[in-house]
């Protein structure tokens, strides 16, 4: 399918459709985290779902193409994602499509230019742990999310843990927030033995190792983590490697100063660059996830290890203990000494891991893109009933 320009090719006509969506994806050429993930997965899931709808995808024209071909019509804007003038040169860049329901992902909408609107908040690590930003994030993200919310005709939330943080920090109405679970991509299941050790190997490690998987910032805690597993080396818990994959966030100094203070420069990998598609077999490969975090809007990394049959020990925190409920291990992630005795536990308790195992693969198949896909165009259609 070719990509149209609907500005500069072809006039915006009415579709049969009585509902027309906006989805905002620009995000999604910018960054590579989970918010790009979450776009692409909800365009995917609602092209499945809805094919034949009236839905409008915003991308930017800096980049060469849109994000992701669904289907649906891509409307090519300027302005840049997180821009300080964001807000109103959206909204100008917009109002010519005459929208009656715009989708903001990464939370911030324009200031006018369509009807109704509804954002998604992953999470408000920035309110709790500001310490974990830069000043410049800290001051972009609070003054943005107040009025955010403020603006949103509906919010929707990840988690109930960040649904509870929408409401005591920001005092929004309970009833304006629909808690929408997230789901693992559908690769994401056990890999052959063959195929995971191959991966292992080409990424330099023997199947058996722990794993981290995340972004390397402060909420994280992964300075945590380096402890706990200084602890289980110390005691001969074991003897392979850690494997932290992920790329640098902000204020990630710590961890290379962590690592070296601990003389663990050489049982630690750092894995900075691991394509999607090598994931499922890497966490196959692996005996344990490790996510001590301090907080997290939803932990997809331990959904996505729990999908592949790997035991996942996560910290009790935010979104996580609803995530994993009864199939992982939960921590304290202010305790290294806790975190170390339930990786331990997950690495030679054999019987334990095989509960895990199962109890984890039972827990993933609760989560699903076609569900997050049907309840979200539910509150489309709800707010213009």
């Amino acid at each position: 399918m070719r990509w149209i320009d609907t500005e500069s090719e072809a006039p915006i006509i009415p579709a049969e459709s009585d509902m027309r969506i906006g989805i905002d994806a620009r995000i999604a050429q910018y960054s590579r985290g989970g918010i790009r993930s979450y776009v692409i997965h909800l365009l995917e899931a609602l092209a499945e779902l809805d094919g034949d709808g009236d839905y409008r995808v915003l991308y930017s024209r800096r980049r060469e193409t849109p994000p992701i071909d669904t289907g649906f019509r891509p409307v090519g804007c300027w302005t840049p994602s997180h821009h300080a003038l964001e807000r109103w040169a959206l909204g100008m860049e917009i109002a010519r499509l005459r929208l009656d329901v715009l989708h903001s992902p990464d939370f911030i909408p324009p200031a006018f230019g369509y009807g109704r609107s509804v954002i998604t908040v992953h999470d408000l690590n920035f309110l709790y742990y500001p310490r974990f930003l830069t000043a410049e994030s800290r001051r972009y993200y609070n003054e943005q999310i107040a009025w955010a919310v403020e603006r949103a005709d509906h919010i929707l939330a990840d988690s109930y843990a960040t649904r509870s943080d929408l409401v005591s920090l920001l005092d929004v109405p309970p009833e304006m927030i629909t808690v929408i679970h997230l789901a693992a991509d559908a690769s994401f299941e056990p890999s052959s033995k063959d195929t995971a050790r191959q991966t292992a190997m080409r990424y330099g490690v023997d199947p058996g190792f722990l794993l981290f998987v995340g972004t390397l910032e402060p909420r994280k805690n992964v300075p945590g983590l380096l402890l706990a597993y200084r602890i289980l080396l110390d005691r001969a818990a074991t003897d392979k490697p850690l494997v932290l994959v992920g790329g640098k966030g902000w204020l990630y100094e710590e961890i290379f100063e962590r690592t070296k203070v601990l003389k663990l420069t050489d049982h630690v990998h750092f894995r900075h660059e691991v394509p999607s598609a090598d994931l499922p077999a890497l966490y196959t490969a692996a005996s344990v996830l490790a996510m001590p975090s301090f907080y997290e809007g939803f932990g997809l990394p331990a959904l996505e290890a729990m999908s592949c049959g790997t035991p996942v020990v996560v910290a009790n925190r935010s979104s996580l203990p609803e995530v994993v409920g009864e199939a992982g291990l939960l921590v304290d992630p202010d305790s290294p000494e806790e975190i170390a005795e339930m990786l331990d536990r997950a690495l030679n308790d054999a019987t334990l891991r095989e509960g895990l195992r199962e109890a984890g693969l039972r827990r993933a198949k609760a989560f699903s893109w076609e569900r997050v896909a049907r309840e979200t165009r539910a509150i489309y259609e709800s707010l213009l009933n």
